[in-house]
């Protein structure tokens, strides 16, 4: 609780549920409404937590292909795995290969980045989107440029919608997927080689870390991520589309920085981020309670992330008074006991012979 950004991400979580009950009534917390936000955290929080692992390992890093990559992944599940289980005759089959053939095509789509800018070295911004571009035009291609309809499959349906002791499924599996990445990130090898490779590319090469070996496994758990997130997209709407969620790059980003993410590298918390979204999908749940715009609602995303990028980069100690600034920078005291040499004479400057 010492972390300053996780006790502000508290305070605007808790500000915002103050505020639509102020605003919208009693019934934005009702059941049902808390139940409605949770399925839809999951979407974004797992985008999220991908563009959080991309900035971390730093160089610029970050992926926008993640809503690309989910929808492709679902579309391709959607196409494929009819011709081999029928979802009436076995549903279970069904839901569990569709699962397995988007998982696939995760992690495809990940390996596909990772080599781009590990291999071919390429600046992951211009990598990614170019992905993304492509993820995009083969799912066009693949649909005609329209929706592909699930109809109802009762376990598929369950997983996106159903709740467990008042949880929905595909929540609890984000918080497990949270859990797992954020014990990864603090207590094992890959975790440390991560956050030393996002801090100082140069010293992790020279402590014999394979940088490229980093990048590839980081994207490509990258795309596991967005195709995970595409199975709760499928299972909730019940049809896939190539532009579903074509805002979703810019919320995960701003999800991310929001939640202290450092964009150079070097830093993130997933609890920080899994916060940020819930915050977020809260404040979008109060503007439709209020009626408000997408257009406007877009507006304010990118109005907040403008806004967090900036005051990242101020230097709050800049707007103290001179004498408070000179005294945070001021050398810290001897300890006690500590015996300072006394001063000598000055040697005096040679003279020319």
């Amino acid at each position: 609780m010492s972390d300053r950004q996780l006790n502000f991400l508290i305070l605007v979580n808790l500000s915002v549920l103050v505020a639509a009950v102020a605003l919208a009534g009693p019934e934005f917390v009702n059941t049902y409404n808390l139940q409605s936000m949770a399925a839809q955290v999951p979407e974004l929080g797992l985008l999220a937590i991908g563009v959080m692992l991309a900035m971390v390992s730093g160089n610029g890093g970050i992926d926008l292909s993640g809503i690309a990559l989910a929808n492709l992944s679902g579309i391709v599940a959607a196409i494929v795995v009819p011709h081999w289980v029928s979802p009436d005759a076995a549903p279970m089959a069904y839901t569990l290969s569709f699962a397995g053939v988007a998982l696939v095509v995760g992690v495809i789509g990940g390996l596909i980045n990772g080599l781009l800018i590990s291999r071919a070295e390429l600046t992951p911004i211009i990598a990614t989107l170019g992905t993304q571009l492509a993820f995009t035009g083969v799912a066009i291609v693949l649909t005609n440029g329209s929706a592909l309809g699930l109809g109802y499959i009762e376990p598929l349906d369950d997983f996106g919608n159903a709740p467990v002791f008042g949880v929905p499924i595909c929540f609890a599996l984000f918080i497990v997927i949270a859990v797992v990445i954020g014990v990864v990130l603090r207590f094992t090898p890959f975790g440390m080689r991560l956050f030393l490779l996002g801090s100082n590319a140069k010293a992790a090469r020279y402590a014999g870390i394979n940088l490229r070996r980093m990048i590839l496994v980081t994207y490509t758990l990258c795309g596991v991520l967005a195709s995970v997130a595409g199975i709760i997209i499928a299972a909730r709407t019940s049809s896939m589309k190539w532009d579903y969620g074509s805002s979703y790059v810019m919320i995960a980003i701003l999800i991310a920085v929001m939640a202290g993410v450092r964009p150079d590298g070097g830093y993130g918390r997933v609890i920080c981020v899994v916060l940020s979204a819930t915050a977020l999908q809260a404040l979008s749940s109060m503007f439709n309670f209020l009626n408000i715009s997408n257009f406007f609602r877009d507006c304010a995303w990118g109005l907040l992330l403008l806004i967090f990028l900036a005051v990242s980069r101020v230097d709050l100690r800049s707007w103290l008074p001179r004498r408070d600034r000179e005294a945070g920078s001021a050398p810290s005291r001897p300890l006690p006991g500590a015996q300072c040499p006394a001063p000598g004479p000055a040697t005096p400057p040679s003279r020319p012979e």
